[in-house]
Order: structure tokens, then sequence, then C-alpha cells
């Protein structure tokens, strides 16, 4: 079993920058490909952006090419997506997922355990 938390949420205005991170315990880092995902109120959750295992991989929904990055920290167990050039739109639940597996992706169902989410506002 895995426990994943997020952090780092909180309320930004439009342009600016929020760093989240998710922890992870009860696993091996290294060997689970981990994900970011989000959720309006109202709306579908949709893949954001996932790394691989190794963390040499990554990938990226369209509209956050260029602003977010995802990176992780196996040593540490953590995983943290850059969020820079924040839009209105961007405003959402961000969870934190991991699945038992190398490759990034964020096709949702892959993907095991998942965290509890934390609140970006993204102020125009």
């Amino acid at each position: 079993q895995l426990q994943l938390v997020e952090s780092g949420g909180g309320l930004v205005q439009s342009g600016g920058s929020l760093r989240l991170s998710c922890a992870a315990s009860g696993g091996i880092s290294s060997d689970y490909a981990m994900g970011w995902f989000r959720q309006a109120p109202g709306k579908e959750r949709e893949g954001v952006s996932s790394i691989s295992s190794s963390g040499i991989s990554t990938s990226y929904v369209d509209s956050v090419k260029g602003r977010f990055t995802i990176s992780r920290d196996n040593a540490k167990n953590t995983v943290t997506l850059q969020m820079n050039s924040l839009k209105p739109e961007d405003t959402a639940v961000y969870y934190c997922a991991a699945r038992r597996g190398p490759g990034a992706t964020t096709i949702q169902a892959l993907y095991n355990y998942w965290g509890q989410g934390t609140q970006v506002t993204v102020s125009s």
C-alpha cells in the first residue's frame, strides 16, 4: 500500500506561481510512476502531468505545456509540480496519484493510489 499527501496549494493571482508537493509513504518511490490530476467543481477530473519512475520521461496536457514542470526526488519520496504563469482556468483541486509501473501516463484507470487533494485558486 502507498499513501500520498499533497501540499502547497493556495490562492495566487493570475500570472503567479505555485509549487505543489506530494509526499509518499509506505512504498519504494522508484517503483512507481506518478501523476498529477485536477478537478474543478462540476467538471471531470483531468490528467495534468506525469513522470516515469526514473524521472526521465514526463508528459503534460496541452493546456499546461510550457507553464508546468513535474519533477521527483526518489530519495525524499516526493514529487513536485511547479506551476508558473497560472491562469484562472487552472483553478481546481489537484491530486497526486501513483501506479506501480515505470511509464509516464495520465490514463487515470492505470493509477492505483490517490491523495486527498490540495486546492489551487487563481484569481483574475
